[in-house]
């Protein structure tokens, strides 16, 4: 039997050029396993993701049992510390062994400094965009009219209808 030959010749998949990446960004701030900052809503719980998430991972000086810090809003904080010891042996699960010992909660307003602001739900998606006014459109369309690339007149177009149409301040 001949041997296997590569089907990607000489291509790379992406997880395999950032996986090192990654791991490098995660262990920074303490993460030794990625995956309690990739897989956090499924390791806490749906509940407990909405309204924390992991910020770090210190060790301590003799690199015995580690502390989590998780962030959350000033109103969570008390719901989260009674739920201490049933996420702490959640995220052990993940090591393997009894790798943190502490888990500290550290609180900030809703609208949070740039670093740890503590907004834990997805964003809504943006609002529909409106439909454009006819008189507006009509404007913007004689506007692109003297450009002979259609690719072009259709971009300039829908720039001029965007300028034409932005509410004055």
């Amino acid at each position: 039997m001949p041997p296997r030959r590569s089907t990607t010749k000489g291509f790379a998949r992406s997880s395999a050029l950032l996986q090192e990446r990654i791991r490098k960004a995660s262990e920074s701030r303490g993460f030794a396993e990625s995956r309690l900052l990739t897989q956090w809503a499924e390791i806490a719980g749906a509940d407990v993701a909405a309204i924390a998430r992991p910020v770090k991972v210190g060790y301590g000086r003799g690199g015995v049992g580690a502390t989590l810090t998780l962030l959350t809003t000033g109103a969570q904080a008390p719901m989260l510390e009674m739920r201490k010891e049933t996420l702490r042996a959640r995220v052990n699960a993940v090591y393997g062994y009894n790798a943190i010992s502490r888990i500290t909660i550290t609180q900030t307003a809703a609208t949070g400094f740039e670093g740890g602001q503590a907004s834990f739900q997805q964003r809504p998606s943006a609002p529909a965009p409106r439909a454009p006014d006819p008189a507006r459109a009509e404007e913007a369309r004689s506007i692109a009219a003297p450009v002979t690339d259609s690719g072009l007149r259709a971009a300039l177009e829908a720039l001029a209808q965007n300028v034409l149409s932005r509410s004055k301040r």
